[in-house]
């Protein structure tokens, strides 16, 4: 086996190693159980910030209020984002009143409901209201 091989091979092994050990990246969040209306996220938790890091449902809206009847402010593109607070707001689809607030991916603030976000319960341990 030449050279390059073994090198190859050895980076693969290592990063198959990685990925097998939880925690071995260096993450701080807290690993859940996702609620029945969530796909399980690869972290969803509060980091030293204060924030929420997790999963969303790519395309997500953010609304002015915490309701569907208000304007929309912009969307959620990617599958996973941060979110400074949580406060109750109507009823959506997920089961509960929980809305999260973040900044959205046009720059404006914006609530999304808890819904869109993969979290294990709302609203996220160790998040602050808002």
């Amino acid at each position: 086996m030449g050279v390059n091989m073994r090198i190859r091979t050895a980076v693969v092994a290592s990063a198959l190693a990685l990925a097998t050990v939880p925690g071995a990246v260096g993450s701080s969040a807290v690993a859940v159980t996702p609620a029945p209306h969530a796909k399980p996220a690869a972290e969803c938790g509060v980091r030293s910030d204060g924030r929420l890091y997790c999963g969303n449902r790519a395309g997500a809206r953010g609304y002015a209020d915490r309701s569907y009847r208000s304007a929309t402010r912009g969307t959620l593109v990617g599958t996973f984002s941060w979110f400074a607070c949580w406060g109750h707001g109507d009823p959506h689809p997920g089961g509960n009143d929980i809305w999260y607030w973040t900044q959205l991916d046009n720059g404006a603030w914006g609530n999304v409901p808890a819904v869109d976000v993969n979290t294990g319960q709302d609203p996220a341990p160790g998040l602050r209201a808002c």
